[in-house]
């Protein structure tokens, strides 16, 4: 979406509606996906392209994301490490673990003292334990972190993964 493209209005509420919903599904994994809605919806692709540039601009879209649903693809093996880093350092030792290929992401969270230290977490993902044990390890060793408090925490459960909800869910 191009900012500077002038506003065009959707053409109905029902429609935006319709649109909405359409976006909660997902992006079709289609050359033109905005198209693909738009035949959907009733709308043109111009219609769907400005709603979606003004639901950003108005706050009820602020990104678009990709849920990888790992464990269909065989990725079993997911560990979050948690350090309890000094705060001075946290910021610089994020960037660097983020930058590493095993890590797939990595984030900064306030303690939860006494009880949880830990301020930095970060995933790795693997087909088995093994492997994302040995990938944590060559992190540890890499970044000299041995003095760093962590703990390794493997999911034993994998919960439902959806993106963003933009419409009222109806009750039964």
């Amino acid at each position: 979406m191009n900012a500077r493209q002038p506003a065009l209005a959707c053409a109905e509420p029902l429609a935006e509606r319709r649109l909405r919903a359409l976006v909660e599904q997902g992006l079709p994994l289609v050359p033109r996906p905005w198209q693909a809605l738009a035949e959907q919806c009733g709308l043109s692709e111009a219609q769907v392209m400005a709603c979606m540039a003004r639901w950003q601009a108005e706050g009820l879209v602020k990104r678009l994301g990709l849920v990888v649903r790992h464990r269909a693809l065989g990725i079993a093996a997911n560990a979050m490490v948690v350090w309890d880093v000094p705060d001075a350092e946290v910021a610089e030792l994020g960037r660097r673990l983020a930058a590493e290929p095993a890590v797939t992401l990595c984030y900064r969270r306030p303690r939860r003292l006494p009880r949880w230290p830990y301020n930095l977490f970060c995933m790795i993902h693997g087909t088995r334990r093994e492997r994302v044990l040995a990938a944590l390890d060559a992190i540890i060793e890499g970044h000299a972190l041995q003095a760093i408090p962590h703990r390794v925490l493997f999911s034993l459960k994998a919960y439902r993964q959806r993106g963003g909800r933009y419409t009222a869910e109806e009750r039964p």
